[in-house]
């Protein structure tokens, strides 16, 4: 991998792991584009730039949770079922569904059309949010769990964690700021503890090079991520999350017309 790719799938990282697309999709995606060799160093590359996004999030929030401890604990709560289920399915995802372009361009496909069908209901389900309400110390923990357990869908990459947190979070009556913040800030322990479970599952020592390109590439997830939060948070005021969904099923077809048309 050269320091050019890292920048790229930094880039990528920080711009689509916040939006509902699925960023491990997208970064696989990319290493079929790059042509990036395949390595153990890239499979932990992938993951632990993550730590830059996770960055963002704390820097961006972190007076906000420091003066209320509260939610720190709901986080964890909604935590809990999803490192569960994930350490239960790691060796399967990782041996059999991270490299599935068809199960990834199907989950696309499928996230998709619900979220745009979701979005279609709840539309006409519920009444206009007048109010930017953001008190994150109203949703209760038994919406955490559950929360934490319909995150646990996004271990099947192409799902999107912050898809199937979304729309479980709407699902659940919480206004959309209120659940696209809960998510921005449950994805701090989730993909910490994605991160030292491999690195434990896979140990390995970045020569000088590598830890070069490393350091580039958390450095491009860090920034790109600050923009790609600050951007949802602004967009949602006004929008729902339709054109996601039909990104998705675009992005969908275009990987299965690759595999059978190439």
């Amino acid at each position: 991998m050269t320091i050019i790719q890292g920048i790229v799938l930094g880039i990528i990282e920080g711009l689509t792991e916040f939006l509902p697309i699925s960023s491990t999709a997208h970064l696989i995606i990319a290493d079929k584009l790059l042509m990036v060799p395949a390595s153990e160093f890239l499979k932990t590359f992938e993951i632990s730039i993550q730590l830059g996004a996770i960055l963002a999030v704390v820097i961006i929030y972190f007076k906000r949770v420091i003066n209320n401890f509260n939610i720190v604990w709901k986080l964890l709560a909604a935590f809990i079922p999803t490192a569960i289920i994930g350490l239960i399915l790691y060796k399967l995802v990782k041996d059999v569904l991270m490299e599935n372009l068809l199960i990834i361009s199907i989950a696309l496909i499928l996230g998709g059309a619900i979220i745009i069908i979701f979005e279609n209901w709840y539309i006409k389900k519920t009444k206009p949010e007048i109010t930017e309400d953001s008190d994150l110390n109203t949703i209760s923990y038994r919406q955490a769990i559950t929360l934490g357990i319909v995150q646990s869908l996004a271990i099947v990459p192409g799902v999107s964690r912050a898809g199937a947190t979304i729309v479980g979070g709407l699902s659940l009556g919480i206004t959309r700021k209120k659940i696209v913040e809960f998510s921005f800030l449950l994805a701090i322990p989730t993909m910490l503890a994605a991160t030292v479970l491999d690195i434990y599952k896979n140990p390995t020592t970045f020569n000088g090079d590598q830890l070069i390109i490393w350091l580039f590439g958390f450095s491009a997830s860090f920034v790109t991520a600050i923009i790609g939060v600050k951007f949802l948070i602004k967009y949602i005021q006004k929008n729902n999350f339709k054109i996601f969904g039909w990104y998705r099923i675009i992005l969908g077809l275009l990987i299965i017309a690759f595999l059978y048309f190439k």
